[in-house]
């Protein structure tokens, strides 16, 4: 026989149209609370609030869907940041020693966020320390033309905004010490500048306060001392009273003393008064350091009202939202903005009680640490509104006269999405929580508990909590995030939901799977409780893993909401590793390390069991939560493998010699990696890793039927046929299950996923799309076919023979390992008739692959996660396949989610139709500025010119006023363009300082130049 090899053809360029016009790799939003937040400011005039983060990003909230993010291009810690209120800009100090202002500019309709320039605070001249120079403390003039920059040597240097330049106007702390009584100087140093605040009625003077305690009001045109102020204590922050007759002072003792200013007494000794909540004590964060170290507070007072509130992280930063009229003579605050090193926390202010203001954005989905996620899009709006219900009869009680949300500026303009979607997260302690993912902000709707069907000590741990809240301090705890587990063992592990019937199953790390039905009442009733045990009687096996978690006895008061109905209990107790469910069929089929069970939930009858531990799965005894370690078994596998690497050397030689001539012999076949069979003996080989149903061809060609497929660590696949009664003998009747076939791949690698395709080569339909005319029915014609992916390929077998059609070897050409696959329908942008199925495939390297289904072909790849990001990529989820991403006018959604950070996600596109980003837009009215810079900027230019052709400077009653930015210096480090010219004649024309002919002239000179 005579073989023909043929080289590849190059890329066709009507197919690379076709995919442009379906792929396209977006990463669109990051839903969550930043990780690691080190900084926090307000404007109140545009109502944003900005927080920065150790990495170097800044994120800009507002409205509901108003939201930027902006990146410096070093990664540092941003420590402080401050809005030139009402102008869009915004002015960060990182932990480097620099400065950068970032303004919102516009773009196609949406605003968005940018770093315009940065600077570095020169060293002294003769002060070889850069610490002396190093930022301590910022303030941020009213009229916003001036910054004050506190410095750890005690100077206070003062740069003209926006432009950056440095003033010749510094003042050092000897300067100040020559004001100072003599036996205050002492020889001591006033240490760093730790606060600067402007005079509230006087711009011209500023509040400094230095470490040692030394508070000195300071009249910047006179560069005078007016006032000192000598505290003793070490001071840590100042804010001034309205009118401007006093200011507060709070001090690392835990006190705050108040100061009365008086011109005709220059030099303070004592304040006025003086004031430590929580006694004489070394403290911290207000608290005593002795009794509360571990506590983290932020306290309250107004009048006889005193409120202590009680976090569960470190308090960042806190600002209040408060009438900003200067003429008003209080502040009147209406809310309290805490930013938190876990959550942020919003108390209203203006409501008796100060209860707390619900968050719609930056919900800390780390409140318990995520352990699963599940995502579901084109919710059925019955089933949302039915959540909805659910969710606010949760927050009933903390919503009722609760005041708006405060930060409220910019508007959204991206479409209102067509779709409602869903992502379900499980957590630690037992909790599933819904949120709302159709657009940019992902707003918590619903949290469901699995605790209350155990025994726990959670209604020990509440008493304890209400024990302590009448004590002093009075104590408020406030926030969700809780990072503490009464028990391991509830740690949600999968989740799967019906989103026709409103059936959820909910598994956990203790072998509990729970089926849940969604009601609209509230309900008391008992749970049933079945158990099925895995191993089947196999002898040898002992488990050496925590117990299974022990259900309440007797009837359980549940709220409106998902409601369990039946307990199914695993045995041995070991995480569930894979679920999935058959709302039609009634079934539920759950696996764990040891095998694999088929639960009948109407009749709350097991099924079927089946065991698929290797002999040698000792390992898979000892559970995840076991310290049990044998080191002699560890030994005794590496002395295993030595011998067999000794014994088959000779073999493995033989092997390489055929490979060689196989390489030469298929010059013009793509290079492969050769990929060593797994041992059967490894550990863990019985887990269960993926199951399936599908209604389709296994006993025969002529007859389809419910079948069930599993799928194992070891590489082996099971398949059974499913006698499932109709619907009127559901109750009469009981299911049977008969093993039909049985794969083993050739290499045993991970089965990462099992899909069964129709005739036409499309992904069967979900349970109740078809009876309820939601989607087409399959093709039942043609020959079905499943689609296996394990770690290392993908192959298609032809049903019900099981022969192999066609198949894609991803580590042998990649030299990647497959981790997460879905099954996603792709419409085309430029016609919503055309669309293709394909194949998503996330690696260990963090690429992601499309191939075609069901040919099996190559289609794109992208970077989408790093690969020392193990985290990100164990934890990321596709949307689910096909028609469960359908929205209206036949567009495809194929978003994906994963895990940047334990509090964030991020979120990620595929799809070239459909993308969910931020797009909104803030109104700022700067022009004015713009114009200033770009004039200042051009007629530096201009003045270039004109001096070296020696012709005439242009002069203008604008650039000779004092407060002109023309007599700054200013950045002039990027070119002058077309546009500044532009917009430089556009203004001449409405100073009318220039003529026409002068303008026209200056227009082609400054052309010429640049």
């Amino acid at each position: 026989m005579m073989k023909f090899r043929f080289r590849r053809q190059g890329n066709d360029p009507q197919r690379e149209r076709i995919k442009q016009e379906l792929f396209a790799f977006n990463k669109t939003v990051e839903h969550g609370f930043p990780n690691q937040p080190s900084a926090l400011a307000y404007d109140p005039q545009l109502q944003l609030m900005a927080i920065g983060t150790k990495s170097g990003a800044i994120k800009v909230y507002g409205a509901p869907g108003v939201e930027f993010t902006g990146l410096h291009k070093d990664t540092a810690a941003v420590t402080q940041i401050h809005f030139l209120s009402g102008q869009g800009r915004i002015l960060s100090l990182l932990d480097d020693n620099s400065l950068h202002l970032w303004e919102i500019g516009g773009k196609e309709g949406h605003s968005y966020l940018e770093e315009v320039r940065s600077f570095s605070l020169p060293g002294r001249p003769g002060i070889e320390s850069t610490s002396a120079t190093r930022v301590t403390v910022l303030l941020l003039k009213l009229n916003l033309d001036l910054l004050c920059v506190g410095t750890e040597g005690g100077g206070v240097h003062f740069l003209q905004l926006p432009t950056f330049s440095l003033l010749d106007r510094s003042l050092f702390h000897d300067e100040v010490m020559q004001s100072a009584p003599e036996e205050y100087k002492c020889g001591k140093s006033l240490g760093p500048v730790e606060a600067l605040q402007e005079h509230p009625q006087q711009a011209e003077k500023i509040l400094i306060g230095y470490s040692r305690g030394l508070v000195v009001l300071w009249d910047l045109n006179t560069r005078h001392v007016d006032n000192l102020f000598l505290g003793k204590q070490q001071l840590e922050s100042l804010v001034w009273e309205r009118s401007g007759n006093t200011f507060v002072s709070s001090h690392s003792d835990g006190g705050y003393l108040v100061w009365t200013v008086n011109s005709s007494t220059p030099c303070t000794h004592q304040p006025t008064t003086s004031t430590i909540p929580y006694g004489p004590f070394p403290s911290h964060g207000g608290m005593p350091r002795a009794s509360y170290g571990d506590r983290h507070c932020l306290t309250i007072l107004q009048d006889s009202t005193h409120v202590t509130l009680d976090f569960t992280s470190r308090v960042i930063d806190f600002f209040t939202v408060h009438c900003i009229d200067q003429e008003k003579e209080y502040d009147d605050p209406t809310s309290l903005v805490v930013l938190l090193e876990e959550e942020l926390v919003v108390i209203d202010l203006a409501t008796p009680g100060w209860p707390t203001i619900p968050s719609p954005y930056l919900a800390p989905l780390h409140s318990s640490a995520i352990t699963c996620s599940y995502h579901i899009s084109n919710v059925p709006s019955k089933l949302w509104e039915r959540i909805i219900t659910a969710g606010q009869s949760q927050s009933a009680n903390q919503t009722h006269g609760v005041g708006d949300w405060p930060i409220c500026g910019g508007r959204s303009v991206a479409p209102e999405s067509k779709q409602k979607e869903l992502l379900l997260t499980g957590h630690e302690d037992g909790t599933v929580r819904f949120w709302d993912a159709s657009g940019v902000s992902l707003q918590p709707l619903y949290k469901l508990s699995t605790a209350n069907i155990f025994q726990t000590d959670c209604d020990h741990n509440d008493s304890l909590t209400q024990a302590g809240e009448e004590e002093w301090p009075p104590f408020r705890k406030v926030g969700c995030f809780d990072p503490y587990s009464d028990d391991p063992r509830l740690g949600i592990q999968k989740i799967c939901l019906c989103k026709y019937s409103g059936k959820l199953v909910v598994a956990g790390t203790a072998g509990q799977v729970i089926v849940m039905y969604l009601s609209d009442e509230k309900s008391d009733h008992m749970i049933d409780v079945a158990t099925v045990d895995l191993l089947q009687d196999r002898e040898g096996f002992t488990w050496k893993g925590h117990d299974r978690l022990p259900p309440k006895t007797g009837s359980v008061v549940f709220a409106p909401g998902f409601q369990p109905v039946v307990l199914v209990q695993c045995i041995p107790p070991a995480a569930v590793t894979a679920v999935t469910l058959h709302a039609e069929w009634n079934l539920i089929a759950f696996g764990t390390s040891h095998g694999f069970g088929l639960f009948d939930y109407h009749r709350r009858a097991p099924v079927l069991a089946r065991c698929t531990l290797h002999p040698n799965d000792s390992l898979a005894m000892e559970g995840p939560l076991s310290r049990v370690k044998s080191l002699k078994k560890s030994l005794r596998q590496s002395f295993r493998r030595i011998r067999k690497s000794r014994v088959s050397g000779k073999k493995r030689a033989v092997q390489e010699a055929n490979a060689q001539l196989a390489e030469q012999d298929a010059e013009m076949a793509p290079v492969q990696r050769r990929i060593e069979a797994r041992s059967a003996d490894d550990s863990l080989s019985g887990v269960v890793r993926c199951l399936c149903f599908a209604d389709t061809f296994l006993r025969d060609g002529t007859h389809h039927g419910p079948t069930m497929w599993a799928g194992t660590n070891s590489g082996s696949v099971y398949a059974y046929a499913l006698e499932v009664p109709s619907q009127e003998k559901f109750s009469e009747q009981s299911v049977e299950a008969v093993l039909g076939k049985e794969i083993q791949l050739m290499h045993r690698a991970p089965v990462v996923s099992i899909a069964v395709l129709d005739g036409r080569g499309n992904p069967l339909p979900e349970p109740y799309e078809v009876s309820r005319d939601l989607a087409k029915a399959p093709d039942m014609q043609g020959s079905h076919s499943v689609l296996i992916a394990s770690e290392e390929q993908f192959k298609v077998f032809m049903l019900p023979k099981v022969s192999a059609k066609t198949k894609f070897k991803l580590t042998a050409h990649e030299g990647c390992r497959v981790r997460k696959v879905a099954l996603v329908t792709f419409t085309s942008v430029s016609s919503e008739e055309y669309c293709e199925n394909g194949l998503v495939c996330l690696t260990n390297l963090g690429d992601i692959h499309v191939f075609s289904v069901p040919a099996l072909r190559p289609q794109v790849r992208y970077d989408c996660i790093r690969k020392e990001d193990i985290s990100g990529i164990a934890s990321c989820v596709f949307t689910k396949t096909g028609q469960a991403g359908q929205v209206a006018g036949g567009s495809v959604l194929s978003p994906g989610f994963y895990l940047i950070s334990p509090s964030e996600y991020e979120r990620f596109s595929l799809s070239a139709r459909v993308i969910t980003e931020p797009l909104c837009q803030v109104d700022v009215d700067r022009l004015h500025d713009l114009t200033v810079l770009r004039y200042s900027k051009l007629s530096h230019c201009l003045h270039l010119q004109f001096e070296h052709n020696e012709v005439f400077s242009l002069s203008s009653p604008f650039l000779e006023s004092p407060n002109s930015s023309a007599d700054l210096t200013l950045d002039t480090t990027g070119e002058l363009t077309v546009e500044d010219v532009k917009d430089f004649l556009v203004y001449v024309l409405h100073l009318d300082t220039l003529y026409v002919s002068c303008g026209r002239a200056v227009y082609e000179g400054a052309v010429n130049d640049s």
